[in-house]
């Protein structure tokens, strides 16, 4: 059949190009043929039969160029449809709404009404359906259920990130869809478990929703400059690039410094500022940027030195002393007893021959080699040349182009000995001690090696100091050194990398004396100035959520959307956080959506989602209702609602669904049983199920209850084995049934599932230990003996425990 339509293809393809090259020398053949005969009879003469020829023969470039423009003008068009469609959608909103600000931004307080409201998709598949909801201005809502895409909908609908298809929201009597979108922007709030942070700083991206537009600058001298004339002619924005965008008055705070306290307090809120604090101190800051707080610091270190011996912890600190070696401090910094001012260029090591010298005349050349190449060495054999990406090798600091050449200097050594290296080769491999501490280096660094350096430092610290200056600032007892951290600063020293847990302890005793002296507030505010890279790469998860929380609430919005917000805190923290948020803001009108709320009298009025709709609404059939595509749709929510596969994006929960088939159960019924293949998971939707042992009796305990929205059978197949126990149905159940091999797919396609089984197992093995630790069940025992089967079979299912 396809050789058919492949033969079908090539006949109309060479007859176009028939026709084509017909077209093309017919002209020209009645020219000569008609031409001809008009010659013959004497109506025409020769020579105009041969300027009519040459004048054909020159109308065919334009005649191309004429098509060309013609193809391009068509071109041209179906894109700018394209783009038009793309840009342009039917619910764009009004452009007058964008524009523009007010001068003065209202209050939003008063009740939200959502009156028969619905909202599809791009595709045209209902999300919401047919929601009606009063909330009263200042109470705390509570949205439970729904899926992933339902709850993202329903938020943006009250940020109008969504406009409805059909139906109307009020916010104190007033449309939604009529509002100016400044006005949305400063009075409600939003914050979800996944947010986005620009790339910039932790402060910049906390402050945006104050910058609505610059402050109008004192003097026009921008406007009539070169650069404000290029910026007005060119259509790109008159505002200068120096601006302040800060207003605070958005948020009813008299100047930054109070905007900065309102932080505070909501970082106090949700009980994470000693966490904020102990982040903070890890920072490093320049004595100009914090000529303040740099000099406290300082004189803060003896009173550091004294805490700390008192709590026995001087044993894991290596303080700066100029007769000690500190195995903490980089080989540069003990030989100069110096800190860098800046990160340490390789290049202007290479071009410090004194260093060369020095080592030279102190017989230090051949250990410097060797210290390097056996870091080399080690560094290769456990990166290699493509793990040059993985957060262990940043955390050696190396610079990755330094590391090839290295490692090629190396192998030529290696292979050579030092003959093959040149002078810069050689100058090159010395500067690893530069970057590595002796701890870091490890045995390689020895106590000869050490007691030579500090040889060297007394006897030529001073002018090394004096030649090194532009790189490298004197250690001393009242100098702030900006290339060490708060901490390392007050501690005038360092911490051992192998303290450990008492690492933490050393920082608790910083974060102590800094707080007695009333710099708490000062020392958190440093972490505005926390790099955040693109999308927050550069932060822990848990430092986003609490970014995307104070950011929607610091502006003192009217409304507040929070979406699964401090989802990876406890539930302790969050029901703090959700109480003293209400302190803060006791006149806000707070919506809090969860798969689930614990102590749902806690809040105003709870509301459940399901399918779409306020739980126990009724839907109306419509005309033409595809009863094939609402299955679709309800295997989808199935899907989606499960907390496994809501970390898919849409397209692979479509993918899922489509897979996917019903499975239904009468009482009594043998989903599987043990030892057979498992070939499939099963996700129960509705009834209920029992897991048990092979050989149980009637009346025995199950293992575990199957209820809806729990996945089952996934740990066989991912181990590929036969199933270990039985899974029977004690009412009437429903299913989804999911392929082995597809849920085998969307494990390997999606890193992010696998991180969440890898959760699921762990916690289910954790709880299974517990379990049995608490019935007086030896569990080292039974390791310590190798019956490992029983721990294997037991951990297929120990969400029981």
């Amino acid at each position: 059949r396809l050789f058919e339509i492949r033969f079908v293809i090539y006949q109309k393809k060479f007859f176009m190009k028939f026709i084509n090259n017909l077209i093309t020398q017919l002209t020209p053949f009645f020219f000569y043929l008609v031409g001809g005969i008009l010659a013959i009879q004497g109506q025409i003469s020769v020579g105009a039969l041969v300027a009519a020829l040459a004048a054909y023969k020159d109308i065919a470039a334009p005649w191309k160029e004429l098509l060309t423009y013609y193809n391009q003008v068509q071109d041209m068009s179906l894109r700018w449809d394209v783009v038009t469609e793309r840009f342009a959608p039917r619910s764009m909103i009004d452009e007058r709404l964008i524009d523009n600000p007010p001068e003065t931004i209202p209050r939003l307080k008063g009740d939200i009404a959502l009156k028969d409201v619905t909202v599809t998709d791009q595709d045209g598949n209902v999300v919401l359906e047919d929601i009606t909801l009063d909330v009263p201005a200042g109470s705390r809502l509570a949205v439970e259920g729904g899926t992933v895409a339902e709850r993202a909908a329903f938020a943006g609908l009250l940020t109008r990130e969504i406009t409805p298809t059909r139906g109307r929201i009020e916010i104190g009597g007033r449309d939604l869809a009529t509002m100016h979108q400044a006005v949305i922007a400063a009075r409600v709030g939003y914050a979800h478990s996944q947010p986005y942070l620009f790339d910039g700083t932790l402060g910049q991206n906390l402050l945006m929703p104050f910058g609505l537009s610059p402050k109008a600058p004192e003097d026009d001298s921008w406007a009539s400059s070169r650069a404000g004339i290029e910026a007005a002619r060119s259509g790109n924005s008159p505002d200068p690039l120096q601006s302040d965008w800060l207003d605070p008055s958005l948020g009813d705070y008299a100047d930054r410094d109070e905007v900065g306290s309102g932080w505070f307090k909501l970082i106090q809120a949700i009980g994470q500022d000693d966490e904020i604090i102990r982040r903070a101190l890890q920072l490093r800051i320049s004595p100009d940027q914090h000529p303040e707080l740099t000099r406290a610091v300082v004189s803060l270190r003896d009173e550091v030195h004294k805490r700390i011996v008192e709590k026995g912890l001087d044993d894991v600190v290596f303080r700066f002393d100029p007769d000690v070696f500190n195995p903490a401090v980089p080989l540069g910094g003990n030989l100069l007893f110096a800190a860098p001012r800046q990160p340490m260029p390789s290049e202007g090591l290479t071009q410090a021959r004194l260093f060369r010298d020095l080592l030279h005349r102190e017989g230090l050349t051949l250990e410097a080699l060797n210290i390097g190449q056996s870091v080399i060495d080690t560094l290769h054999q456990t990166f290699g040349h493509d793990g040059i990406d993985h957060p262990l090798f940043r955390r050696v600091g190396l610079d990755p182009e330094l590391y090839r050449q290295l490692v090629d200097i190396v192998g030529r050594r290696r292979s050579g000995g030092d003959d093959a290296l040149t002078d810069d080769d050689k100058l090159l491999m010395m500067t690893v001690p530069y970057s590595l501490t002796a701890e870091q280096i490890g045995p390689g660094f020895t106590d000869r090696v050490k007691e030579k350096i500090i040889k060297v430092r007394k006897a030529h610290s001073h002018g090394l100091s004096d030649v090194m200056k532009d790189l490298f600032i004197p250690v001393e007892p009242d100098v702030y050194l900006p290339r060490l951290t708060v901490e390392e600063n007050a501690l005038y020293g360092r911490v051992s990398i192998h303290a450990g847990a008492r690492a933490d302890e050393v920082e608790d005793v910083v974060a102590e004396v800094l707080t007695d002296e009333g710099l708490r507030w000062r020392i958190a505010r440093l972490i505005f100035d926390l790099p955040t890279g693109m999308g927050g790469a550069n932060l822990p998860k848990t430092l986003q959520e609490r970014a995307a929380f104070s950011r929607a609430a610091l502006k003192r919005p009217d409304i507040l959307v929070f979406d699964r917000v401090l989802e990876s805190h406890d539930s302790a923290a969050r029901a703090a956080a959700r109480t003293n948020l209400r302190e803060l803001l006791p006149e806000a009108t707070m919506i809090f959506m969860e798969r689930k709320f614990r102590h749902p009298g806690e809040y105003d009025l709870v509301i459940q989602l399901k399918d779409g709709r306020i739980d126990g609404a009724t839907s109306r059939p419509e005309a033409g209702d595809d009863t094939g595509s609402e299955e679709f749709r309800h295997k989808l929510r199935a899907i989606a609602g499960t907390s496994l596969f809501s970390r898919l994006d849409t397209r692979n929960q479509r993918l899922l669904a489509f897979s996917a088939s019903w499975y239904r159960a009468r009482p009594g019924k043998v989903i599987f049983r043990a030892g057979q293949t498992a070939d499939a998971v099963y996700l129960c939707v509705s009834g209920k199920a029992e897991l048990r042992w092979p050989d149980a009796e009637p009346g025995d305990k199950p293992i575990t209850i199957i209820e809806p929205g729990r996945l089952i059978g996934d740990l066989a197949i991912i181990e590929r084995a036969n199933r270990v126990m039985d899974l029977v149905a004690v009412e009437k159940t429903r299913f989804l049934r999911i392929g082995a091999e597809e849920f085998r797919d969307v494990i390997e396609a999606d890193p992010t599932v696998a991180v969440a089984l890898l959760e699921t197992v762990a916690g289910h093995l954790s709880a299974l230990v517990s379990f049995m630790d608490s019935r007086g069940v030896d569990v080292k025992r039974i390791i310590s003996e190798g019956n490992g089967d029983t721990l294997h079979e037991m951990s297929y299912d120990a969400e029981d425990a």
